[in-house]
């Protein structure tokens, strides 16, 4: 969602005035300057019409229910529940549909954020996505989704905006990456699925997000005098890395999807009909409702044809002021469908997904709560419609608390996600009895207030979460050197960024701890120069923190260094250094930072996190093409994808560089080791897939798609308008001038080339949630034991990652060195304890995307495939043959 504090623009934009399309004024779109030239061969192909919802047998149920209730709907009701009242009009949350009083279908809430409820107290402040990845635990990862699902619940949200698996981190300066899971699609699936599952078994609905391609925060939104940026991508990068967790989202029963921001091959996201209405609602087949990001609808009939379902807050920037009662939807979509431009039965699917997907998640129960918070304001009573003119007052915060035992998963959370990424000589763990002595502002809360900061738009004190709507208030902090205080017996904190001028000769038995960080965040705020992204400062610590680490290294021979960060974190400076004996990276903690690390540091647990991403040595490291793109000009930048799928780790082992640490690193107190090792074929396969079900008819196409009634449209006699309120309704003269252009025919609106009103079968690669059922096949099980040595010096916890390497002879296409397909993690193993971990790979994971056939292929189903085990993407010891079924230990590594 778009933060609205520092909003970077005040308008978007539409490339097209239309005379019966809902459109921002020729005379906005002309101080537009042209689009930088899209590059030759990125294409957004035209895909119409968009696909109706309700032909997944397991949603037949709930559609069977909406379709029954929007039947019953006027025009006007069936519009109501596409589109939020508009920005600040609603008391409550960020987001808030209009409601069907006459039939009892409420307003609904929608909600950030994706680490805990956002701008409203008595919540959990849960450890951020990309800390979660570093668990590369699926139980954490579901366990948080479950207590996020009861927070929102229990705060009358019905919308969880999250979880965020867009942007991928393709370009690791980023600002939003820390928000999702990792760099690499598999562990974002997999964490994204995870809290999805563990979301809406609470009744609440998830929205999967931000869809697509969504890399970079600078130039993201579509405003008066410059465009979006376009990412430009090729077909099979796209579905092999980008929209992989997408996939794996619907499949797992997502509820909503949320389109970006950005354009993608010169088309919005909110509006490319190929990406909307081909792959989302077709080749993978999703049910529920397609939404837009916070103000980037950019059209009325062009988003509606393009298969947009949902526009939040309902307001537009495109063609007027938020709060001035201008929406491309609402009253303009009514009389778009009265005028005939948008056809009857696309607003028909619109609000039987809205509906069904209430249903879907048994929110019509009675004992569903309403909103009992306000976004707005931590007081009691607040206005009740705050962007109006003039609002009544009342009670709009109930203060209910939603933590129940929460700060335990939230605490297990941030750490099994530490890293232990250096530990010369077993340095760590050290005794409570060692004279700690601290440096850094990372080490304590913020001393201005742990909420100080709007959306936490700050770098101050310990950096629990990055900026913006992704991030949520702290109940409380739990800080490191509390918790050092707590726990060790001698603790001196020197509360500063730089090296004191004076401090006392160290001797032998003293330990140093620096604590440093790297922040970044939503583009809504610009936070010391860095605007979203980390644009200016980097891949570098922060607030001169090499420097800091360089001293304290110089003036004692015993150093740890604590990293809170978004992200890779270029550590070359000072990572060498002899006295720097340990290094942990803490990533996101969230509200439980202190006693999670400390924890880790005196022994009490054993490190298990490994790194959701690759830390270079340089960023030099990293291709040309994923640096943050900057505009010369007012034009629409153009940033291709030419690395294709060679990102993060794929791009290290692609060039033979090495990096510091690689994806998947992670050290533990523990010495774990791999053995009798063994794979089984479950699945025979072939080239190409058995054939797609077909799809069944849908409840949506029963329903009345006539040109509804003027008087559908009108306002009810004696209607009290608010001013600045969105509403789905018109004056008489308007409705029955609308209905009149759409009764008569001949007046058509300029429907884009290759539009079509013929429902399709859908592709061959589709099929109802996640794509052809086929792809999900088991292909291979595995089987491995882990064994903590019997000398080892500590219980913990290991993590067995298998990537595959594709045959030899594959069809000519070019494929990474290894790319990760499962993991699995211990439970707590004992000196000379032994577990199998047990991993899978399906049929999709051994095919690769043919954009000739537009399908999923195996391009050697009798190939060799090498399926290799291991403890990082560079440390791979075991690998299983899928041509033999044997497996062996000991051989070479791939990379």
């Amino acid at each position: 969602m778009e933060s609205i504090p520092g909003l970077r623009g005040l308008a978007q934009l539409l490339l097209v005035a239309l005379p019966l399309s809902l459109t921002p004024s020729a005379s906005a779109a002309a101080v537009l300057e042209e689009r930088d030239p899209l590059p030759a061969g990125y294409v957004s192909a035209p895909y119409y019409p968009s696909p109706y919802g309700g032909w997944d047998d397991e949603w037949s149920d709930a559609y069977d229910k909406a379709a029954a209730l929007v039947s019953e709907m006027t025009l006007a009701e069936k519009v109501n529940v596409t589109a939020g009242t508009g920005l600040f009009m609603v008391r409550r949350c960020v987001g808030n549909t209009g409601s069907v009083p006459r039939l009892g279908f409420p307003s609904l809430c929608l909600q950030d954020g994706p680490l805990g409820v956002r701008t409203t107290g008595n919540i959990t402040a849960f450890p951020a996505g990309i800390t979660t990845g570093a668990t590369w635990s699926k139980d954490l990862m579901y366990e948080r989704g479950v207590a996020l699902g009861e927070e929102f619940r229990g705060k009358g949200a019905n919308f969880y905006l999250g979880p965020s698996v867009g942007p991928l981190g393709r370009q690791p300066r980023g600002g939003r990456n820390w928000e999702g899971f990792g760099s690499d699609p598999v562990l974002q699936a997999v964490a994204g699925a995870q809290t999805i599952k563990g979301v809406q078994e609470q009744g609440v609905i998830a929205t999967l997000k931000h869809y697509i391609v969504n890399e970079q925060e600078n130039y993201r939104m579509y405003q008066l005098v410059q465009q979006a940026y376009s990412s430009d991508i090729d077909d099979r990068t796209l579905h092999e890395l980008y929209l992989w967790p997408f996939a794996e989202g619907v499949k797992a029963g997502t509820g909503a999807v949320m389109a970006a921001y950005n354009a993608v091959n010169g088309s919005a996201c909110s509006q490319n009909a190929y990406l909307l209405n081909n792959i989302l609602k077709d080749e993978l087949g999703f049910q529920g409702i397609l939404m837009t990001d916070w103000l980037a609808q950019i059209s009325g009939v062009a988003s509606a044809l393009a298969g947009l379902d949902m526009s939040m807050p309902g307001d537009t920037i495109g063609n007027g002021v938020p709060l001035f009662g201008i929406s491309n939807w609402m009253y303009e979509l009514t009389r778009s469908v009265l005028n005939g431009s948008v056809p009857v039965d696309r607003v028909n699917d619109m609000a039987t997904r809205v509906v069904a997907t209430w249903y879907k998640m048994g929110q019509d129960s009675s004992d569903y709560p309403p909103p009992n918070f306000s976004s707005n304001t931590d007081k009691r009573e607040g206005l009740l419609y705050p962007g109006a003119l003039v609002s009544p007052i009342g009670v709009v915060n109930e203060f209910v608390n939603v933590q129940g035992d929460h700060k335990k998963v939230a605490k297990q959370v941030a750490q099994e996600a530490i890293t232990l990424v250096k530990n010369n000589a077993s340095f760590l763990p050290i005794t409570t009895s060692s004279p700690l002595f601290v440096f850094g502002t990372d080490a304590q809360a913020d001393p201005k207030g742990v909420n100080s900061c709007t959306d936490k738009s700050c770098n101050r004190g310990l950096l629990g979460m990055g900026w913006g709507s992704g991030s949520a208030d702290y109940p409380y902090l739990d800080d490191p050197i509390s918790s050092l205080r707590r726990k060790a017996a001698n603790v001196t904190y020197y509360d500063s960024d730089s090296f004191p001028k004076k401090v006392d000769p160290a001797t032998e038995d003293d330990v140093a701890i620096v604590f440093i960080n790297s922040d970044a965040g939503e583009n809504s705020y610009t936070v010391e120069g860095n605007h979203g992204d980390r644009d200016k400062d980097g891949l570098s610590a922060w607030h001169n923190g090499d420097e800091l680490v360089q001293k304290v290294a110089a003036a004692y021979s015993n150093v740890v260094v604590v990293v809170h960060t978004v992200g890779p974190i270029i550590m070359e400076p000072w990572i060498d250094l002899p006295s720097v004996k340990a290094v942990l990276v803490a990533h996101l903690p969230g509200q439980e930072a202190g006693d999670s690390l400390t924890e880790v540091l005196f022994g009490e647990v054993s490190p298990s996190g490994h790194l959701p991403y690759t830390i270079p040595v340089s960023e030099d490291d990293y291709p040309e093409s994923v640096a943050i793109v900057a505009s010369p000009k007012l034009s629409q930048i153009q940033i291709p994808y030419t690395e294709g799928m060679y990102v993060d780790y794929r791009h290290f082992h692609k060039a033979g560089v090495k990096p510091r640490f690689a994806f998947g690193h992670g050290l533990s107190y523990a010495s774990f080791s791999l053995s009798d090792a063994s794979i089984e074929q479950q699945t025979q396969l072939s080239k190409v897939p058995t054939e797609r079900p077909a799809k069944p008819a849908s409840p949506v196409a029963g329903i009345d798609s006539s040109l509804p009634p003027a008087s559908e449209a009108y306002y009810p006699d004696g209607f009290i308008r608010i001013w600045r309120y969105l509403y789905p309704s018109l004056d008489r003269l308007e409705a029955n001038y609308a209905h009149g252009i759409g009764e008569e025919g001949k007046k058509k609106y300029p429907y884009p080339e290759g539009y079509s009103t013929e429902q399709k079968p859908g592709p061959a690669a589709g099929g109802p949630s996640g794509g052809n059922p086929a792809l999900w096949d088991v292909a291979y099980t595995l089987s491995v034991k882990v064994t903590n040595a019997e000398n080892a010096g500590a219980a913990g916890k290991a993590v067995v990652q298998a990537y595959i390497q594709f045959p030899d002879s594959n069809g000519g296409f070019d494929t990474p060195v290894v790319q990760l397909r499962d993991f699995a993690k211990t439970k707590t193993l004992e000196p000379g304890e032994t577990a199998t971990a047990e991993l899978q790979l399906t049929r999709k994971d051994v095919s690769v995307w043919d954009t000739v056939s537009q399908n999923w292929i195996v391009p050697n189903p009798e190939g060799r495939y090498k399926i290799w085990l291991g403890w990082s993407s560079d440390d791979l010891r075991v690998v299983c043959y899928s041509d033999t079924l044997t497996c062996e230990e000991g051989v070479e590594s791939p990379v």
